[in-house]
Parts: structure tokens; C-alpha cells; sequence
């Protein structure tokens, strides 16, 4: 599914941060990888789903709070805010009251009502060991990579109301800079965005406010490169994903399943496990022969014919 040229003009102005980094990783042939418990992995294989947890069960559940605050602070107290205000209004009067109060209703939906579904960015160098700072987050005794092509992050698509976005690592100052970046796109497009509809700056300003919420984490956590799926089922539904009611490490909560199906007719392709999975590397284990054998199994199952040329072990010797 192609965007228009207009659309892509928009989404530059609006969201130069994530247009940045999906350039990189266009350019770059960047993949992505997910790291994981081998319990969760081996479901993944046999269900073909990925699910999405709410941000409040997250590993780092003040995240959201982080990038709220960096907002709130920017909007009503920096010079960037106040230039911001003036810029918008300067496309449509009195515009910057609707989007206060719209957004201002959707804050609780965001804290408590958004569903996370986390990937990194992943080097060429770590093909063969995987980053050592996530094996020690997620590997437990046995932890699993998989590394992913990059197609699904990139191509445009509605069919999961599920949207694709990097992280920002930022303090204060440096949202700030960030906000004031968009506020210079703002001025210099003005004469294209009073050409558009009210309601579309409204919107556009409304998403970028929600993924810099969504999607601003402390800079302590840099190193992760992370990048955040994101849906927020209060504001867009998708008829593909399900909810379910799970248990994870003890606690019973909802998930919100993906299906690893490509749905062309909607822009949704490279999705599936045998086109999705570059490789999975699996983590330092005392298991390793086991390990392996049993992952070429899941994916022969799973569909993937090259299966024993994609699993590699790490043999990074980490103390537990």
C-alpha cells in the first residue's frame, strides 16, 4: 500500500523522527529481532502469533509516563511550546484549543489502554552472538533471538491498526529540541498545510503527541534501539487481532493476538513465519545441541524449508 505524495509530505512534517529512522532503516536493509524466553518462542512457532501486551505490563511500565511528562512539560513550559501554538494557530485559528482538549481525553486511554508489542534493531555484527545486554534482560537459561526482515515494519498498512514506530531516547532538553523541530516543519510548510483540512492537521498533530507519549523512553535505555508496535483499541479497532485473557509469569491479563498472515489485499505482506524470520540465534544455554534440534523441528513445522541453515547458538559465556 503506497502513500500518496502528499501523504508522505505530511508524514515528514509531522513525524520527523520516526520518518528518519524508517529512511535508516529502508537504506540500510536494517532487520529487527525480537528477544525472548525458548517457552515463548516454541508458542510463536506453533501458533503463528505474536501477542501484545498493555504497556501498565511491561517490563518498564513508566515508560509512558517518561514521554508524558516530556510532552506536558514541553507543551506548557519551554519557548518551543509557545512558538508551537502560535505556528499551528497561524494555519487555522483557534485550532490549537480543539487539539488541547482532544487529546487531553484520550491521556487515561493511553496509560492505561494501549497494547505494546517490542522489537529491536538489530547490527550485522550480532548475526552470529546476539547483544549481550539482552540476553541478560530476557534470556532467563534460555533465550531466543529472532531475527526479522525488515518489510512488515516499513510498508504502510491499516490492516492491524497496529502501527510501527521507533523509540526516542530523550531527556528534557532534549525533547524540547525534538518539538522544536517539528514546529520549524510547521513553519516552513505552512502555505502546503493551509491547503489541507482542518480536521487532517488536527489529526496529524494528535498521532504526533500520541507517539511521542508512546514512544519517548529514558535515555539510560538507549542502547536497546527498540521500536514499538503500537495499538490503541479504544481509538482504532482492527478485525484481525484478537483479545484473549492470558497468564504471564503469574499475572492473569489481557493480550491482544497477532496472526503471522500476510493480508495483501490491505498492504500487509512479508509477515509469515518462512518469509518474516532471517535467522534465530539461540542464547547462551547449557543446552545448546538440544536446543537446536528441537528450533530446526519448530521451524520445519512452521513451514521454513532452509530450516537448519537459520538457527545459530551464542556461544557468549554469561554468567547467570
Amino acid at each position: 500500500m503506497q502513500r500518496t505524495p502528499e501523504e508522505e509530505r505530511l508524514i515528514k512534517i509531522f513525524y520527523p523522527f520516526a520518518h528518519e529512522r524508517r529512511s535508516a532503516v529502508l537504506t540500510g536493509n536494517i532487520r529487527f529481532v525480537h528477544y525472548t524466553s525458548a517457552d515463548a518462542a516454541m508458542n510463536i512457532l506453533r501458533s503463528k502469533e505474536v501477542w501484545m501486551r498493555k504497556s501498565s505490563c511491561m517490563n518498564d511500565f513508566l515508560e509512558v509516563q517518561h514521554g508524558l511528562d516530556c510532552l506536558v512539560k514541553t507543551y506548557k513550559e519551554s519557548e518551543a511550546g509557545k512558538v508551537f501554538k502560535i505556528a499551528v494557530n497561524d494555519i487555522y485559528d483557534g485550532i490549537v484549543v480543539d487539539i488541547e482538549q482532544l487529546f487531553d481525553s484520550w491521556i487515561p486511554h493511553f496509560q492505561t489502554n494501549t497494547y505494546f508489542a517490542c522489537f529491536s534493531e538489530h547490527k550485522d555484527a550480532e548475526d552470529d552472538f546476539g547483544r549481550l545486554s539482552m540476553w541478560r534482560a530476557y534470556s532467563e537459561t534460555t533465550g531466543i533471538a529472532f531475527v526479522m526482515n525488515n518489510l512488515p515494519f516499513i510498508t504502510p498498512s491499516r490492516a492491524l491498526k497496529a502501527y510501527a514506530s521507533p523509540i526516542a531516547y530523550l531527556s528534557d532538553q532534549e525533547f524540547e529540541k525534538a518539538f522544536a523541530k517539528l514546529t520549524e516543519n510547521i513553519i516552513n510548510e505552512k502555505t502546503f498545510l493551509k491547503q489541507q483540512d482542518r480536521q487532517i492537521i488536527i489529526s496529524h498533530v494528535f498521532n504526533a503527541f500520541k507517539f511521542a507519549v508512546l514512544c519517548t523512553k529514558h535515555p539510560g535505555f538507549a542502547e536497546e534501539m527498540e521500536w514499538r508496535l503500537v495499538y490503541s483499541p479504544s481509538l482504532e479497532q482492527s478485525e484481525h487481532l484478537k483479545k484473549e485473557i492470558r497468564v504471564i509469569k503469574g499475572v492473569p491479563q489481557p493480550v491482544y493476538k497477532i496472526p503471522l498472515k500476510d493480508i495483501p489485499d490491505e498492504g500487509l505482506v512479508g509477515i509469515e513465519i518462512p518469509a518474516l524470520l532471517d535467522r534465530i540465534i539461540i542464547g547462551p544455554t547449557q543446552y545448546p545441541q538440544v536446543m537446536i534440534e528441537a528450533f530446526c523441528d519448530l521451524l520445519s513445522e512452521a513451514g521454513v524449508k532452509d530450516a537448519g541453515d537459520r538457527v545459530f547458538i551464542s556461544d557468549i559465556p554469561l554468567r547467570q
